[in-house]
């Protein structure tokens, strides 16, 4: 829920936004004047941004998502004053703290210590500020030893630990995040989960650009979903991670089954190997979107050896969540699913499974000796959709009632 007034903090109106990419360099003059005769352009046109319009309210934890390429980094050196927009209206009311860019306004070839006062001085913190905080900021980055190195001999991960906690430390009224989480270690990224739900908490108002849609259905508000540079939508933070989904999937697209080798994503000795898989709906469509309560069937297509063409063997999947928690994993032993059969379904009635992306693990094995047929790590992703906020990895149905 929003904790703000209603007022808008940030108003964008049709705004535009181009780069001239040149096609050669024609530094000299005879080649500026052959492309002169020639009426010939040095340049196209790159249009980033068609005709965006939104509103951040005050208080809100707004979310913009897209895919690689969509025009969300433009946009957001937009809303910091980097860029200027061709044409349309940005209007920030209040102060704004960017960070976009890992390294932006730090120097390399000072020491994580000096970067940590040059960036306070640029976030408008006075050196008794900085002085203060500054135990902080080192003890959130984990850098105590490290601090007195010079920057450029730090990790990404130490970058963007150091920057990071400097920046959530700013006063600003509005605070822009742009995947922060991307390159922190494990522990690092719950201690950026918790800042955001105190950040939450304090109803201070937060732009978040990230491709995790767990994380905008957690914190945010609403959410902008930006696509080829136009705005697709400005919706509820389920309702875009179901626009996301579907903008990353082509499904069309074949699964593609490569040949078996000994590797870490598939193994075994080929007998019988695992032709195609795919996921198959309760309208039986064959796609990688299934909507959440919706029939999952899982189909897989095997091919075997003559040698093996009476073979008995058990089937074994493995689906695994965007957290890599294997959620379930049913298998076929105890049961005889015939050896002449080249297809095999596994049906899910009214799935469980929340929405979010998941991957799925499928193996053959030798019913006699256990041994893998063909174990492929993997195999391939889907992804469950739906319209309304979703908390934990199943719905396990169950009954509310008072006494």
């Amino acid at each position: 829920m929003v904790k703000g007034d209603n007022q808008s903090v940030i108003i964008v109106k049709n705004l535009y936004k181009s780069f001239k990419l040149p096609h050669e360099q024609h530094n000299g003059f005879k080649q500026f004047i052959i492309n002169f005769a020639k009426r010939k352009k040095g340049y196209e046109v790159q249009r980033v941004l068609n005709d965006i319009n939104f509103d951040v309210k005050k208080g809100e934890f707004f979310g913009i998502v897209g895919r690689n390429g969509s025009g969300k980094s433009t946009l957001l050196k937009l809303l910091a004053g980097i860029y200027t927009p061709d044409k349309g209206l940005i209007q920030v009311n209040g102060s704004l703290t960017p960070f976009i860019e890992l390294g932006v306004g730090f120097n390399p070839e000072l020491t994580g210590r000096e970067n940590i006062y040059l960036n306070g001085a640029l976030l408008g913190f006075s050196r008794v500020d900085m002085l203060d905080m500054y135990d902080e900021i080192v003890d959130f980055a984990e850098l105590g030893k490290f601090i007195d190195q010079k920057l450029k001999n730090y990790s990404s991960g130490m970058q963007v630990r150091l920057a990071f906690s400097i920046a959530i430390r700013a006063k600003s009224d509005i605070l822009i995040l742009d995947e922060v989480l991307a390159v922190g270690d494990a522990d690092f990224q719950k201690k950026c989960l918790n800042v955001f739900r105190s950040l939450k908490k304090e109803g201070r108002t937060i732009i978040l650009v990230t491709h995790d849609m767990a994380n905008v259905e957690k914190f945010c508000d609403r959410a902008l979903v930006i696509n080829e540079g136009k705005a697709i939508a400005v919706t509820t933070p389920s309702e875009a991670s179901k626009i996301y989904s579907k903008l990353n999937i082509d499904e069309s697209k074949p699964v593609d089954i490569p040949e078996l080798k000994k590797d870490i994503n598939r193994w075994g000795s080929g007998d019988i190997k695992i032709k195609n898989v795919s996921i198959n709906n309760s309208r039986n469509v064959v796609s990688p979107i299934i909507n959440f309560g919706d029939d999952l069937n899982i189909i897989v297509e095997i091919e075997k050896n003559d040698k093996y063409k009476n073979e008995a063997y058990d089937i074994g999947l493995a689906i695994i969540n965007q957290d890599n928690i294997t959620v379930a994993g049913p298998n076929s032993l105890g049961l005889d699913l015939g050896t002449e059969d080249d297809i095999i379904m596994y049906s899910l009635k009214k799935s469980p499974l929340q929405p979010g992306d998941y991957n799925l693990t499928v193996a053959i094995f030798d019913k006699e000796s256990g041994e893998p047929f063909d174990f492929y790590n993997n195999a391939m992703s889907f992804h469950v959709v739906s319209d309304k906020p979703a908390q934990g990895v199943v719905e396990i149905g169950g009954v509310w009632s008072t006494k």
